[in-house]
């Protein structure tokens, strides 16, 4: 990795070398797949590019098996769109018959960002519940689920914190040392609650036996997966089938590098943004790979690879592959200035930030009707 490369659960910044962290966490690229997945553009331009074990999930539609999408938020800020591409999944799951489970990791985030319960449960359901109504997710056919508080239903509550601490004994200090590097306490304990959520949907008290699952991730979040993996192989206490997994490519930070951070309001559009907020982020802070000048750009091209305004058309805003590709020509031939490319940008956000705001206000109502626990 290089000096300025960082990839940790917590931390994403620097320039990422997926090919090595492929090959170093020993996950398989996307291979071919079926028609339904190639019309959607997260998979069809390889924005989810990698997986483990994705065959069974694959068999279970194909043969209309049941099967359950496990996934979590980190309710620490804003939801922007970096989080739009694991809800845009959670959706195209569920039309496919994806069972959805989705936990809120309040208690994880209240052990690493400092904030409260009370502030992180209203974040979840203000930022991120109301946005993935928006977006499209049917909540009544999901579990939803605070870590805190995981049901009101005893023997569910209690087969889910106790899966939690029987998974403490099958993992060791040195595991978990060599797994995440520096370790803590409050890191320890959110990996062992991090491994109930993955695995407790294949509980008696929820999904009733083994249910194929598949948790579909940031690369950074691979260890999570892995120490989880190894402490349910040894479980003794109960059988279960190993979870699988699928990775996507982050979302650039508007100034390039890593991913957009909650934490860092330049370094993101949030779904609540103006469009005035909009065209302002991406003229002042998008990293661009065009040239210093004008004339050195009309003679010698940009670089769509690294430019941020080419790579959010890429992973949402620009549908049609044909015309994606036209603008690639177009500005490493020098045609098409980063000026213009931003311009094309920040219309084709407003525009689809425009129908999403609509979308939250009527989301905000079917949030008020839902029960959060079950």
């Amino acid at each position: 990795m290089k000096k300025d490369e960082k990839i940790t659960p917590w931390e994403v910044s620097g320039e990422i070398n997926y090919t090595k962290l492929v090959k170093q966490f020993g996950i398989k690229l996307m291979k071919e797949l079926p028609k339904e997945f190639n019309e959607n553009v997260l998979f069809r331009r390889k924005v989810i590019f990698a997986q483990r074990d994705f065959s069974k999930i694959l068999n279970a539609i194909k043969n209309k098996k049941p099967f359950v999408m496990m996934t979590g938020m980190m309710p620490s800020g804003s939801f922007h769109l970096g989080h739009m591409i694991l809800a845009q999944q959670m959706v195209f799951y569920q039309k496919l018959g994806a069972r959805i489970y989705i936990a809120v990791a309040d208690l994880e985030a209240y052990g690493t960002r400092g904030k409260n319960l009370e502030e992180l449960r209203k974040i979840a359901i203000d930022q991120y519940l109301v946005n993935y109504v928006a977006l499209g997710l049917d909540l009544k056919k999901c579990d939803i689920y605070f870590q805190s508080e995981r049901s009101d239903d005893a023997k569910k509550a209690n087969a889910y914190y106790r899966l939690a601490l029987n998974f403490s004994r099958y993992a060791t200090f040195n595991e978990f040392k060599g797994v995440y590097g520096e370790i803590s306490p409050s890191k320890m304990s959110s990996s062992l609650l991090q491994a109930a959520d993955m695995y407790h949907p294949q509980l008696p008290e929820f999904e009733g036996k083994p249910m194929i699952t598949f948790i579909p991730i940031g690369i950074d979040q691979d260890p999570h997966i892995r120490i989880a993996r190894g402490m349910a192989n040894r479980n003794k206490d109960q059988k279960f089938i190993s979870i699988a997994s699928t990775y996507h490519l982050f979302l650039p930070s508007l100034k390039g590098q890593g991913k957009m951070s909650s934490s860092d309001e330049t370094s993101f559009i949030a779904m609540t943004d103006s469009p005035e907020v909009v065209k302002k982020k991406i003229n002042k802070y998008a990293f661009s790979g065009g040239r210093d000048t004008l004339e050195e750009h009309r003679k010698k091209g940009g670089n769509p690879d690294v430019d941020v305004s080419f790579q959010y058309l890429k992973f949402f805003f620009e549908q049609d592959d044909n015309k994606l590709k036209q603008i690639e020509e177009d500005y490493r031939s020098g045609r098409l200035l980063t000026g213009e490319l931003k311009k094309y940008l920040i219309d084709k956000i407003n525009l689809f930030l425009k129908e999403h705001q609509k979308k939250r206000k009527e989301a905000k109502k079917k949030i008020d009707k839902f029960l959060f626990n079950g």
